[in-house]
């Protein structure tokens, strides 16, 4: 489920033919998101979970304000029986010949599982009262299954993944530094080293803490400080 460069620029140029274009669920490190520096486009990365790996790309005009993300979040609860994990339910579902590109990250949750899906595969899981031969409840939580985001203006004295992560989270540099060193952060979902330097359109997650997406460098102190605008969701 990667993109390649070539499929990535054909849905940018029907964007940019007045077109609202979107993908399946892909990986969203394959992304190249340079593609996606275009003042005539507007673009929309979903995986419903703050730090998903699989995500959908919506691009559209950029004259149109704001779009869909095509994403839902739905809860599924088999009762009885012998408890599932999450690949017991890989397999129910793939079942169900719902596309390779309909369904996203998965994340078990206390006996449910939480599901990212796309608008058609939502519907059709929505309306499931069996799974495999189990009774299953389904419930829609929602876009995001998370605690929402929010848009943060923060000083940095760099762009090194390290220091705008601790800055975004609002934790230590030496917290941020040991999940780095633990591999429980991605940079445009790849293992990234604290020395990377982040840049506009970079999504930074991090394990147990979220994702943040780098908007805007707003301006430049008279101390060499960055302002920067970041987009926090947790």
């Amino acid at each position: 489920m990667s993109m390649t460069n070539k499929e990535l620029q054909a849905l940018v140029a029907k964007a940019r033919g007045g077109r609202v274009v979107r993908t399946g669920f892909v990986d969203g490190g394959s992304l190249d998101r340079r593609l996606l520096d275009d003042p005539e486009l507007g673009y929309r990365l979903a995986g419903g979970f703050p730090d998903a790996r699989l995500v959908m790309l919506t691009l559209y005009p950029a004259h149109i304000p704001e779009v869909e993300s095509g994403v839902h979040v739905l809860s599924i609860t088999p009762l009885g029986g012998v408890p599932w994990d999450e690949q017991d339910l890989r397999v129910q579902l793939g079942r169900l010949d719902l596309g390779e590109e309909a369904l996203g990250d998965i994340r078990e949750v206390r006996g449910s599982f939480q599901v990212a899906a796309s608008s058609k595969a939502a519907s059709v899981l929505l309306a499931l009262s069996d799974l495999g031969g189990r009774e299953v409840t389904v419930e829609e939580v929602g876009e995001t299954a998370g605690k929402g985001s929010k848009l943060r203006e923060v000083v940095v004295p760099s762009m090194r993944a390290d220091v705008v992560g601790a800055k975004g989270f609002g934790v230590s540099r030496a917290y941020f530094q040991q999940g780095i060193s633990g591999g429980k952060v991605r940079l445009n979902g790849q293992p990234v080293r604290a020395g990377s330097e982040v840049r506009e359109g970079d999504s930074l997650s991090a394990e147990g803490l979220g994702r943040i997406d780098f908007r805007r460098v707003l301006n430049e102190t008279r101390r060499g400080n960055y302002k920067v605008e970041l987009e926090v969701h947790r």
